[in-house]
């Protein structure tokens, strides 16, 4: 038999895959899940981020919020405001505060109150990092990070070879008798329903990998207006005069649905109305309106359907890996599976664990499985080790160069 056809060399390299490195894409899908729900980890952690949802009227009130923003005292320059994202959330408008910091305003969507201010380094922020390229610089933390799901490609594969009849496993029970066959049964088990999730996360994260490395989509069209005077100035201004430019982007374009205005900038002038249209699956700068906020002359439409194919894929690609398209019916359902991804690279460490014990013939216990299992990764461990303490050490590095522009 020639070795492709063997399924212990298949088995090998299933093991090989989900185990060696199995620390670090723990860590990575773990920080992944969190990040779906860092919003409303955020919103536990900072109380000036709560509204009651019995106080919010329609859609937010975009003139209130920038006007609010424009005139606290601490706002040196407005960067963008998004609307809130789940009825009981205040808006967050970004900002750089008088002493060059990043950091959020929480504003009320209806009555426009500053309810306090929010740090630049919130749970979305350090889980998004993390996650995406382990605040390492982008250059070399997303390709690195992204190269992974190569790995969990490999797992799918191999896995269809080693486990003959996985159709069956949707319903198949889970034996409790012995533990090697708890955790089997299992991952199996959380395998076979994840699958299409498992593809979905490593196909995304490849898309990932392929950007990093030169194959981003074009830009989607900007207009062109030259920054006017100071950038912090700019914005303010731009602020305190929302409402008529506002008024300009409901004349022409009533079908966008405001999801985040961007204001002018050192690169450009404009304020640029984000959201979405009848376009499905795209991030909101996919649809977008520019005005000129000193004349509220609209200058440029840009919709997602005129864009090309790979355009399109750049732009669903956040959407479907961070499940965040569809509310909550979308988020809830992304946590959980990212759950079950996180439990399968933990219990292929104890299924090898538990092997070792079987073929010694001794009880080894849980103390000395999980030592078994670090053992048994060799050298690998200490790369998985390394990668999440750069992260780790990373981040208050990064936090202080936050603090510091």
């Amino acid at each position: 038999m020639p070795w492709y056809g063997d399924r212990r060399v298949w088995w090998q390299v299933h093991q090989w895959v989900g185990f060696k490195l199995s620390l670090v894409l723990a860590f990575i899908l773990f920080t992944g899940t969190l990040a779906v729900l860092s919003h409303e980890i955020d919103w536990l952690l900072q109380p000036s981020l709560r509204v009651a949802p019995s106080s919010v009227e329609g859609e937010p009130r975009w003139e209130r919020i920038a006007t609010s923003a424009a005139e606290y005292p601490r706002t040196k320059e407005i960067l963008s405001i998004g609307e809130p994202i789940a009825s009981a959330f205040a808006a967050r408008v970004m900002v750089v505060f008088d002493d060059g910091a990043y950091g959020f305003l929480h504003v009320h969507p209806t009555t426009g109150m500053v309810q306090g201010e929010g740090v630049w380094w919130g749970a979305q922020r350090v889980l998004r990092n993390m996650h995406r390229h382990l605040n390492l610089p982008t250059k070399i933390g997303v390709p690195l990070v992204s190269a992974l799901a190569l790995l969990m490609l490999v797992s799918v594969a191999t896995s269809f070879v080693v486990y003959k009849g996985w159709w069956r496993g949707f319903f198949k029970p889970v034996r409790t008798a012995k533990p090697r066959s708890l955790w089997g049964d299992l991952h199996r088990l959380l395998g076979v329903w994840s699958l299409w999730f498992l593809l979905l996360i490593a196909v995304t994260s490849v898309w990932y990998l392929v950007e990093s490395l030169g194959g981003e989509a074009p830009a989607p069209p900007s207009a062109t207006l030259a920054a006017k005077g100071d950038a912090g100035e700019a914005s303010l201004e731009a602020g305190a005069r929302l409402a008529a430019s506002l008024a300009a982007v409901r004349r022409a374009d009533p079908g966008l649905e405001i999801e985040m205005i961007v204001f002018p900038s050192e690169r450009s002038g404009a304020l640029v109305f984000q959201g979405q249209r009848s376009a499905w699956l795209v991030r909101p700068r996919a649809n977008a309106t520019w005005v000129d906020p000193t004349t509220a002359d609209v200058l440029l439409r840009t919709d997602a359907r005129d864009m090309g194919v790979h355009q399109r894929i750049s732009e669903m690609a956040d959407p479907l890996h961070f499940g965040d398209f569809g509310g909550y019916w979308t988020k809830i359902p992304w946590f959980l599976f990212g759950l079950a991804l996180t439990f399968l690279a933990v219990s292929g460490c104890a299924i090898y664990a538990i092997r070792l014990a079987d073929r010694a013939k001794v009880s080894i216990g849980w103390r000395g499985g999980w030592r078994a299992a670090w053992q048994g990764m060799g050298r690998w461990r200490w790369v998985s080790m390394a990668m999440i303490v750069v992260g780790l050490v990373m981040l208050p590095v990064a936090v202080v160069q936050a603090g510091a522009i």
